[in-house]
């Protein structure tokens, strides 16, 4: 019988084996780059909820579509101009010849999805003219990739926020057992609150697991009446604008899935969103979520068919939006313990 859920070894995305992630980040900017490395080409899916979104190479992941396949994902700050970065993991890849082979003679041609945040109002110097930082610092996140990674305002969550609370990268896993591994990666820049009205106690606290993001829990029953909190507070910092805030989220299995069941792993992980930020997918919001799957891959766990592989399906799905859940808390309680330490006296 399986052993009840558990994060894994880590407790983060790279708890499924052959996945790698590297943060660049620029200080000056207060802007950066996380970029989620699969060389050896997974099954990769998208799915596309918020109003705003800013991505790169989404089409590619379409079950219509002849190779929907990615050697990584890269998620990053800068608005539009973030989009350069992946020409910079591109580039890396390639050149350690990871991609697709036409003939020998020709350069590895890598499949780089991405999407963007808008961090652009976050104070960071961004008068960089003809060159934005983002394709270098595309590079360097390759260059930093491994197993071990950390959370908080780095990489694509350095300018992050989370409603009026400070944003940042969050990651999580849970072992279902029998081999079967889900992981969550996510830069959490919402419009929306993670917190309820006490300030303290994260949306998403039924799902934490060991305390993992402070075990905080209200001490009150609140109503949950008020559909957009803080808007004030937000109307004040610039928040309501068409793609000024977005949640950018790329979930991964051991499972070995079709693009088709992958893109169903994407769409139930986005109600992982909806358990942790409210409101969500709004249209000041450009929420994106992938889903990787090793598919054929050496490694990759096999599901079965029929029913049976259509239960698992839904149990990795429901367990992709938990842990998702999971990682947006743990990113912003990251990021505000940075914030405390560095106000600290």
């Amino acid at each position: 019988m399986p052993h009840p859920p558990r994060p894994g070894l880590r407790n983060l995305i790279t708890d499924v084996p052959g996945l790698a992630v590297g943060h660049a980040t620029d200080e000056a900017v207060r802007s950066g780059v996380t970029a989620l490395l699969c060389p050896e080409g997974w099954v990769g899916a998208v799915d596309v909820r918020g109003g705003g979104p800013g991505i790169r190479e989404s089409d590619v992941l379409r079950p219509e579509n002849n190779f929907s396949r990615a050697h990584a994902i890269v998620l990053s700050g800068g608005s539009v101009f973030g989009l350069a970065a992946a020409d910079g993991v591109t580039a890396a890849l390639s050149a350690a010849g990871h991609g697709l082979r036409r003939t020998p003679d020709l350069p590895a041609i890598p499949i780089v999805p991405g999407a963007v945040l808008h961090d652009l109002a976050n104070g960071g110097d961004k008068a960089w003219g003809l060159e934005p930082p983002y394709r270098a610092l595309g590079l360097a996140a390759v260059a930093a990739a491994g197993e071990d990674f950390a959370l908080g305002s780095i990489g694509a969550g350095r300018g992050a926020m989370a409603g009026v609370a400070k944003g940042g990268i969050g990651s999580a896993s849970l072992d279902l057992g029998d081999g079967l591994v889900v992981g969550a990666l996510v830069a959490v820049n919402p419009v929306g609150s993670v917190l309820m009205p006490d300030g303290e106690t994260f949306w998403a606290w039924p799902f934490e697991i060991d305390g993992e993001f402070g075990g905080a829990r209200s001490g009150a029953s609140v109503p949950a009446v008020e559909p957009v909190p803080d808007d004030t507070k937000l109307a004040a910092l610039g928040r309501f604008h068409q793609g000024a805030n977005t949640t950018l989220a790329v979930v991964a299995t051991t499972a070995a899935l079709t693009t088709a069941e992958a893109t169903r792993l994407a769409m139930m992980a986005q109600d992982g969103l909806a358990r942790a930020i409210r409101p969500v997918h709004t249209p000041f919001d450009g929420d994106v979520v992938f889903a990787l799957s090793p598919g054929g891959l050496g490694g990759a766990v096999e599901i079965g068919e029929g029913p049976l592989r259509s239960l698992t399906i839904a149990r990795l799905g429901s367990a992709a939006a938990d842990t998702l859940a999971r990682a947006i808390a743990r990113g912003v309680y990251s990021a505000r313990a940075e914030l405390a330490t560095m106000s600290a006296p």
